[in-house]
């Protein structure tokens, strides 16, 4: 069964290829679509390609509404959104993959059902097609090779889909079951740095000497350290002096 999210229909129209359709379900499952459509398959259903292709997401294959036309895939549906990158000669508004599930995912909260058409390999959608959507989504693509494939337009939007409803960190550091290092443990870091340096006479001019240790302290602050690396700094600079008093 599908699952209980909230999202909307994928609806590929006369796809032609069964790897393309496998694809396109990977793709929808890697950020958490399981909601596909397939109207009228140029090589019939089911296609063993399209199962060999999913690469584990097999139970959105099987779990795939299929229907003779796009105005049955979309016959309950209050809002549709098609995808396109040639200019149809039609009036509707175009909307890039962001702000298209952005209006999405605000009509699927207030109860609406949303579906996306994806076009055949070949040609895209028909204008028929079209003429059944409120609104089309256009990737700003090169336009000098405008043409994307079907699994790469459905990654796109499933992508710009998950971008929407799941909370993620724009950036994080894997710490690999380490802790960052605190002050004080950089401050003991310094203070072993700045007395041995200060042995071999590097703060040198004396005046210029509480200068250069700020800028060492400095050094170390900007440095995002962990335990691990304050420790391995300690035993360098420790191995250092040890061979050097051994070549003396």
């Amino acid at each position: 069964m599908p699952s209980d999210t909230p999202q909307p229909f994928f609806v590929l129209v006369r796809p032609q290829m069964g790897e393309n359709i496998g694809a396109a379900a990977r793709a929808m499952w890697n950020f958490g679509l399981d909601r596909m459509r397939l109207v009228a398959p140029r090589d019939g259903w089911p296609n063993p390609s399209a199962v060999a292709m999913s690469s584990g997401a097999g139970r959105l294959l099987d779990e795939a509404v299929l229907v003779e036309t796009t105005a049955e895939a979309v016959s309950e549906c209050t809002f549709v959104l098609a995808t396109t990158a040639r200019q149809r000669g039609l009036t509707k508004p175009v909307l890039t993959p962001e702000r298209a599930m952005q209006v999405a995912r605000e009509k699927i909260a207030a109860g609406e059902k949303v579906a996306v058409l994806f076009g055949p390999e070949r040609a895209g959608l028909e204008n028929d097609d079209i003429a059944l959507a409120n609104a089309i989504i256009s990737v700003p693509v090169n336009p000098e090779f405008a043409s994307l494939n079907l699994a790469q337009c459905v990654l796109l939007t499933a992508y710009e889909w998950r971008r929407q409803t799941a909370e993620s960190e724009a950036e994080r550091v894997e710490l690999a079951g380490g802790d960052w290092a605190t002050q004080l443990e950089v401050e003991k870091l310094a203070e072993h740095y700045e007395t041995r340096l200060d042995d071999a006479g590097f703060f040198f001019p004396p005046a210029k000497a509480a200068n250069m240790q700020m800028n060492l302290r400095n050094l170390w602050s900007r440095m995002p350290l962990t335990r691990a690396d304050v420790q391995i700094l300690h035993g360098v600079l420790r191995q250092m002096v040890r061979w050097k008093e051994k070549t003396d």
